[in-house]
């Protein structure tokens, strides 16, 4: 970071024996977790988060325009829900934020996505540092099957090179993501035995781990039950305070609760973006009102 606050160009620009192309298995796309105890949560403190931009942002699946040249700001310590029937670009353009739309066959993206003012997409960056930098948390949960919770959480900061004090920042990722107290004595056994909620929560910590600016997240909760989506929606109240957050949901209930300001698309479109509360009682699109209600999708 430099002296001003600006994400520092080197740090997204990599040397050219790391211009690799960057396997699914990254550690900074991952599920959601939970949140915990107050003591164990993120410091209530709020830090200077990541700003994300898109400009002009198209996407497509080899002729097909999915994504029809979105302008959207992603503004920073806030989260944003993504809300829009199924179909409508919603998962592309998240995917297209952290470059993880162009690892589909015969997909590609145009446009800026801008992160604090640097183009993720510009040929001098290193995708890896994108896709550390700007997190993702899926649908289903996809903790590593072979590895352990504490490997799981401390696969990526090996993969960076950053060993030190590992127990310690598993320990800090694992609490941040509420998880600590319930997986302590049970470092060494598969992640895979831990439950859906606690596999999202691991998967989170795993991104924590790595110190995310941006976390997107696609429909984090839509397979757990309401307990462990109440956990989740808690942790993600906790985690702005630190991290820029974009959520996709399809609960209109989930981003009237947790999105500070949300957006509605359809049909590859940005519709119009607002503070939540507006958005939902008083839209300035009549096809935002017809969604919101009820009406279709």
């Amino acid at each position: 970071m430099t002296a001003d606050g600006h994400t520092d160009r080197a740090a997204l620009t990599s040397e050219q024996d790391r211009k690799t192309t960057l396997s699914a298995d990254l550690p900074t796309a991952q599920p959601a977790p939970s949140a915990t105890a107050p003591a164990e949560r993120p410091s209530a403190t709020a830090t200077q988060a990541r700003s994300v931009s898109l400009r002009e942002l198209r996407a497509f699946y080899g002729r097909e325009e999915q994504l029809k040249g979105i302008d959207l700001e992603f503004e920073a310590n806030q989260v944003t829900a993504i809300i829009g029937p199924s179909g409508c670009g919603k998962s592309t353009m998240i995917r297209c934020i952290n470059r993880m739309h162009e690892e589909i066959p015969g997909a590609r993206a145009e446009g800026r996505v801008l992160l604090d003012g640097t183009d993720v997409y510009d040929p001098s960056v290193d995708v890896v540092a994108v896709r550390r930098m700007i997190g993702m948390v899926f649908q289903k949960a996809n903790p590593f099957p072979t590895m352990s919770i504490f490997d799981n959480v401390a696969s990526g900061l090996r993969l960076t090179g950053r060993r030190r004090d590992l127990d310690l920042r598993v320990e800090q990722a694992l609490r941040g993501a509420g998880l600590w107290d319930e997986v302590s004595s049970r470092l060494s056994e598969p992640g895979v035995s831990l439950s859906g909620g606690q596999q999202q929560r691991l998967c989170i910590a795993r991104s924590l781990a790595v110190e995310p600016e941006v976390i997107l997240m696609d429909e984090p909760c839509s397979a757990l039950d309401p307990i462990a989506t109440l956990k989740i929606e808690e942790l993600i109240d906790q985690l702005k305070q630190q991290i820029t957050i974009v959520i996709v949901t399809h609960n209109m209930q989930q981003a009237a609760r947790v999105a500070d300001r949300t957006a509605f698309m359809l049909g590859g479109e940005l519709v119009e973006v607002g503070p939540t509360g507006r958005i939902f009682t008083n839209p300035n699109d009549p096809r935002t009102e017809e969604y919101v209600t009820g009406k279709f999708g």
